[in-house]
């Protein structure tokens, strides 16, 4: 009798304990009740009926990634290539995703792929290899419209990579290659040709810097030589009218005037001043010789004088 009870009590924890359920956080319990959906199970305990509620699955809610398997497609101009890409996703009704597909990420694998084949399968591989984005928001579009009835949002769709055959790879290294040397050899002529601009520039500058000293020194020069004889005027200018205020006598000025004449004749000087009174000048000149050869030895006041007449008896 005691066997029997220990036995039954048994049996009883073991029930309950198995009624007793713990749902992880980010995770939705599923319940069903004699084989039929019954409700959903957030995060935290879940007690279930014994003999009669079952938990039929636990859904991640959290974003998920599928890999999909490297596929060969055959491209536009029948080139082979092999492409892999992956998927994320999240769960948004577990519901559909429990009761609407068998195999989920199996159905979302074989649905890229074959998206996949149709639309690589419309592109040359060198459009396949340049359209990375605009295949990964065609494929993301047509996945969201297929896998809706699912319950699942997909939030972005990535091509990982794209291998050509061997001969084509080669192909397009010694391409790219010549293009990297092409563009190596437009920098270098550049950079000459800014080069030669520059020392160009810089001649020119020297040249221009070169006249515009001389400019300016030949001016300067000018303006001594201008200022020179300005001097040279003003002084003679002030000499003049030092004399014409100390009123000389007109022999002074005379002889003056043959001094300034005999220095211009031996080019001491550039500036010529002729009296106003050119005729007396010359009487003066003549009246001075006259008297220098009257003081001369030989000259006209030389030897006996002639004695005037007696004067006539008054």
């Amino acid at each position: 009798m005691h066997i029997v009870l220990i036995a039954i009590i048994i049996v009883a924890v073991l029930i309950i304990l198995a009624s007793v359920r713990t749902i992880h956080q980010a995770t939705v319990g599923i319940v069903e009740r004699l084989g039929r959906f019954h409700r959903q199970i957030p995060a935290g305990i879940a007690l279930l009926v014994p003999l009669i509620d079952r938990m039929r699955t636990v859904v991640d809610m959290r974003e998920r990634f599928i890999v999909v398997r490297p596929q060969s497609i055959i491209t536009k101009d029948n080139v082979t290539i092999q492409v892999d890409s992956v998927i994320y996703f999240q769960v948004l009704d577990p519901v559909k995703v429990t009761y609407n597909v068998a195999n989920f990420e199996g159905a979302v694998e074989m649905i890229v792929q074959t998206a996949l084949r149709a639309i690589v399968g419309s592109m040359t591989l060198n459009e396949s290899l340049s359209e990375r984005q605009a295949i990964n928001a065609h494929m993301q579009e047509q996945l969201d419209r297929e896998i809706e009835v699912w319950g699942v949002k997909v939030h972005r769709m990535e091509i990982r990579d794209i291998m050509p055959p061997e001969d084509i790879r080669t192909a397009m290294e010694k391409q790219m290659r010549a293009e990297r040397e092409r563009i190596a050899v437009v920098t270098t002529a550049d950079g000459e040709k800014q080069a030669a601009v520059l020392r160009a520039e810089g001649m020119k500058q020297a040249v221009i810097l070169e006249a515009e000293a001389r400019r300016q020194s030949s001016i300067l020069e000018a303006e001594g030589q201008a200022q020179a004889l300005l001097t040279t005027q003003k002084a003679q200018a002030d000499s003049i009218a030092m004399i014409n205020a100390s009123k000389p006598e007109p022999e002074v000025l005379s002889l003056r005037a043959m001094e300034a004449l005999a220095k211009v004749a031996e080019g001491d000087s550039t500036t010529l001043v002729v009296p106003s009174d050119l005729a007396g000048l010359v009487g003066a000149v003549a009246a001075l010789g006259l008297a220098r050869l009257q003081g001369k030895p030989g000259g006209l006041g030389t030897g006996p004088r002639a004695t005037a007449p007696p004067a006539a008896p008054r």
